[in-house]
């Protein structure tokens, strides 16, 4: 499969881990805009960052990385729910530097800001700010774990042909009888996930990746998720977006445009109001 995620667990241990790959559900996200290599690079990583954190996501709802800045790249930002679909999108300003993949702190600019937001479907949102101390996605997040939810954590992300990898390994909390043997554990781990060369991450199978790595520690692999690109935009969404917009406003569109084309900003579908929906938008509703 080439949209996945592998969770893996060692027994008799608190170590746990994900590897996911998306290849053809990036498509939709990265055809969506004629992004400059450098920006779906950066797209892609945060897609699949976005998967590794969702994994543990015990509710219906989403997973959402976002990063604003006022560099090279203003926004990106890229969704990942409880059952494993994904959406993302970037913004940018032209023109941006060709010819190097220069990292997330370089590319956002300064004070810029990093956040992981939490969105139930039923509930409130909850959101952590992630520092930008490190150059790098992975190592953004990797700190944040550390310092923020007190879990060891390493990610190892990559991009590259169309194809974006990433592989998590994190280490539980612990009881204190067997913290020795986790710690000893998890030195070893890490040691051997640190031998993995970036096209090892992008082109081995999972299965594969995982003996290579991990084989003498015999990893229990769950049954794998399959990751598919999905977008929330509907025509009920957009009609009730154009209503809020309120009675002078949709006038407006209308005499001067006798219409409204609405796009998604992260499918590029279009819906088309005609004046007929428009001129039904702004009529009062006869129940209010």
């Amino acid at each position: 499969m080439d949209n996945l995620r592998q969770r893996f667990y060692f027994p008799d241990t608190d170590l746990r881990g994900e590897f996911v790959r998306l290849e053809s559900a990036l498509l939709p996200v990265l055809r969506a805009r004629d992004y400059p290599l450098e920006i779906q690079s950066q797209l892609g990583e945060a897609l699949v960052a976005a998967c590794l954190l969702s994994g543990t996501l015990k509710f219906d709802g989403r997973l959402a990385l976002q990063a604003q800045g006022q560099g090279e790249m203003t926004l990106l930002l890229a969704e990942a729910t409880y059952d494993n679909t994904i959406r993302g999108l970037a913004r940018w300003k032209a023109p941006v530097a060709e010819g190097r993949l220069p990292e997330l702190k370089q590319l956002l600019g300064e004070n810029a800001l990093l956040a992981v937001t939490l969105k139930p479907a039923n509930g409130r949102d909850y959101q952590s700010l992630v520092p930008l101390d490190s150059g790098d996605l992975a190592s953004c997040l990797m700190d944040y774990f550390t310092q923020s939810e007190q879990l060891p954590t390493q990610i190892w992300l990559a991009f590259g042909n169309g194809r974006a990898t990433g592989l998590l390994l994190q280490r539980l909390p612990d009881q204190q009888a067997e913290r020795e043997t986790n710690d000893d554990n998890w030195k070893t781990l890490e040691t051997l996930a640190g031998t993995l060369s970036t096209d090892e991450l992008l082109n081995l199978p999972a299965e594969t990746l995982l003996y290579r790595l991990f084989h003498e520690h015999s990893p229990q692999l769950a049954e794998p998720d399959v990751i598919e690109f999905a977008c929330t935009c509907s025509r009920d969404k957009v009609t009730s977006m154009l209503r809020s917009l309120g009675r002078d406003e949709l006038q407006s569109m209308l005499d001067e445009q006798g219409g409204a084309d609405v796009r998604c900003d992260f499918c590029r579908r279009s819906q088309h109001f005609d004046a007929d929906d428009l001129a039904a938008l702004i009529e009062p509703d006869p129940h209010s």
